[in-house]
Order: structure tokens, then C-alpha cells, then sequence
């Protein structure tokens, strides 16, 4: 799909200076005829909407696969942190069986477990452990419980998408990591003023803003703040405030 989308964007590149090209020599030709001069007009019009359209199309294709790919990674989570055996016939399947129910206190055996694999080639640092398991209410509770998991160095997360992966990292990169996470392949976001944001695309990362705007603006609603400066107290005031204190304690008498 992205191979498709680039070849797109490379024919719309290669168009507009195709037919600017052209326009420009259409305007060093004095004797060029009107009507040619329209007809080129009209026929870029026409094209350039035809490449939007598809375009626009290209991009609802994309988003509707992405869905389509995420929702078929619902069952599937990633744990990563868990120290990877020197051995190449690994079982990791028993390996996340002990890490759920020692560190989550979550009953699971193998048999709940359909595929378990290492993730990535090996390296200095363990690689990921994927795991789709049968039940997704199983999976939902694992996924839940998974604030357990801190000070082990194990922790867990979402198999997302490559498009969504790179829309949760340029996130965290903008906000902070405690203010972006993932539920059921969307990326969350908490804005600078503690609004939530559900983003999928980077289009739509784009539209949050990190910083709150108008700060050198004062604001006239409700949530104005009164700042109150208080005056100091002369000797007058407080011989007046005295007076009328006898006078109030005489007529009491």
C-alpha cells in the first residue's frame, strides 16, 4: 500500500511540472493560438481534480487497511524486558506462562496461548516476545493487569501497525511518554491542557497542539483569575476605625 501511495504522489509530482513546463512555454509563444491556450487550461483543471480525487481515495484505502490489519492483531501483545535464552529452539510460550502468573497473578497455562514467537533478529538486548492468545477477554485482562509489571523490566504493549507505531512514537517525542498511550491499536494523547486526543494518523497528530496558545491573552469567562493587591493602612484609618468602634460600644451602654 505505501509502495502504491508513493507511486501516486511520484505521477502528481511529475505532472504539475510536466504542465508547468509547458505553460511556460505555451506564454514565450506569441502567435499561440487562444483556443489552445484554453483547452490546455481546462485540461489541467480537469486533471489536477482527477489526481485529488484519487488521491483522497488512496487515503481512505489506506486508513480502511490499516483498520482492517489492526483489528486483526486484537489478540496479540508484545512483552518486552524478558532475558532471551542462549539456545536457538527457545519455547517462549512457558517463558510468558511464568511472567503472567508470577508478576500478574493471572491463572494461564500454554493451551491458552495460539502463537508465541521471539520478534526481530538477535541482538545484545532480549528481543520481543509476541503472544496471540485464544480469548480476548483473557487478553484484556492481561493487557489491564499490566501496571503490575513496573520496577521488573518487563513491560508490555500493543502489536501496532507500522503506520500507527510511527504516529504512537512521534507522540510520545511531542508530549512526553506519561502522556501518550495505546488502547485497542489507538493511540491516545493528553494535550498540554489535559484534553484527550484520539489520533491514528499523523494528519490528526498534527492538529494537537503541545503547547497551549494565547497565553499573553487575558481570559473574560469564568475561569478569569482576580488578582487582589492589598493597601496599606494609614495612621487616619485607623484612628477612624477606632472612633467608630467607641462610639458603636457607648451606645451599647
Amino acid at each position: 500500500m505505501e509502495a502504491l501511495t508513493r507511486t501516486v504522489s511520484d505521477l502528481c509530482s511529475q505532472f504539475y511540472q510536466r504542465m508547468a513546463e509547458f505553460e511556460q512555454e505555451l506564454k514565450r509563444t506569441p502567435d499561440a493560438a487562444t483556443g489552445l491556450t484554453a483547452d490546455f487550461a481546462a485540461f489541467r483543471q480537469f486533471i489536477i481534480q482527477a489526481l485529488s480525487t484519487l488521491q483522497e481515495q488512496m487515503k481512505v484505502m489506506a486508513l480502511s487497511i490499516d483498520g482492517i490489519e489492526m483489528r486483526s492483531r486484537h489478540k496479540i501483545l508484545l512483552m518486552h524486558g524478558v532475558p532471551e535464552s542462549e539456545t536457538n529452539a527457545e519455547d517462549t510460550a512457558p517463558v510468558v506462562v511464568k511472567v503472567v502468573k508470577d508478576h500478574l497473578n493471572i491463572d494461564i497455562t500454554p493451551a491458552d496461548i495460539k502463537r508465541c514467537r521471539r520478534m526481530g533478529r538477535s541482538s545484545h538486548k532480549p528481543r520481543p516476545i509476541l503472544f496471540k492468545l485464544k480469548d480476548v477477554a483473557l487478553r484484556n485482562r492481561v493487557w489491564l493487569a499490566k501496571t503490575k509489571l513496573k520496577g521488573s523490566g518487563i513491560t508490555l504493549s500493543e502489536f501496532l501497525t507500522k503506520s500507527r507505531h510511527k504516529v504512537f512514537m512521534a507522540a510520545r517525542d511531542k508530549f512526553g511518554v506519561s502522556q501518550c498511550w495505546t488502547k485497542e491499536g489507538v493511540v491516545f494523547v493528553l494535550d498540554s491542557k489535559g484534553s484527550r486526543h484520539r489520533v491514528t494518523t499523523m494528519e490528526d497528530l498534527g492538529k494537537v497542539e503541545s503547547q497551549p496558545s494565547g497565553k499573553q491573552q487575558q481570559s473574560s469567562g469564568p475561569s478569569e483569575r482576580v488578582v487582589v493587591v492589598a493597601q496599606p493602612v494609614t495612621a487616619s484609618a485607623t484612628r477612624t476605625v477606632t472612633s467608630k468602634a467607641s462610639k458603636r460600644a457607648a451606645a451599647r451602654k
